[in-house]
């Protein structure tokens, strides 16, 4: 979540939203999102309704949801999909940044 704050304005300069979707109920992500100062969207998926709909794994022996980065166009059409196996396995904002760049290029 901290380098996704840091480099917001990197995103923002390609026309990216950024929305950040978690099990939290809603009340823990306005505490969070004002507490931490996020600058982009949270989603509150307690039901894990979004993580169904993006085939996000969601294992109780692993903590919970496996993160997933997700690029969405405007049409609703995934162009780009990390799924996680762990925590630790998380994409760098600059290889997500660089995988817009080349959508950008395409479009």
């Amino acid at each position: 979540m901290a380098q996704l704050r840091q480099d917001h304005e990197m995103f923002t300069e390609r026309e990216t939203e950024v929305i950040a979707v978690g099990p939290d109920s809603k009340q823990a992500f306005i505490d969070f999102w004002e507490k931490a100062h996020i600058p982009f969207i949270g989603l509150a998926d307690p039901d894990n309704i979004a993580a169904r709909l993006y085939e996000q794994e969601v294992n109780l022996l692993k903590l919970g949801r496996i993160p997933a980065e997700v690029i969405v166009d405007r049409q609703g059409i995934v162009r780009f999909a990390h799924y996680a196996h762990s925590m630790a396995d998380i994409p760098e904002n600059q290889d997500i940044l660089k995988e817009l760049d080349q959508l950008i290029q395409e479009s």
